[in-house]
């Protein structure tokens, strides 16, 4: 019997679309995706920093998901393990690298 591992990007985009459907006032079946990528953040911080908040200043190799609500763009930040977490536009910072592969 083969075992098939499931893609970490794929598993991270279905929680942060059901998360979406939650916290979008439309109808989930409109949500769309309209950007699932690898990423390498900065920090600790994954790219959405709390004030106030201290963070590893090393690099984390995770995720970044933008999931279309309407006119609405709702971001999500990962890191290697975990879930996504939604990062409110006034705290979202662009990560160190993105994985050309995705």
């Amino acid at each position: 019997m083969t075992s098939v591992t499931p893609d970490p990007l794929q598993s991270m985009v279905r929680l942060a679309l059901a998360d979406a459907a939650r916290r979008a006032p439309r109808d989930a079946t409109t949500l769309k995706v309209a950007s699932a990528e690898t990423v390498t953040w900065p920090d600790g911080a994954i790219g959405c920093a709390q004030p106030g908040m201290q963070y590893t200043q090393a690099l984390v190799p995770g995720f970044r998901i933008r999931i279309q609500a309407g006119a609405q763009i709702l971001e999500y930040h990962a890191g290697p393990r975990g879930q996504p977490i939604y990062c409110p536009a006034e705290r979202v910072s662009e990560p160190a690298t993105v994985d050309p592969r995705t």
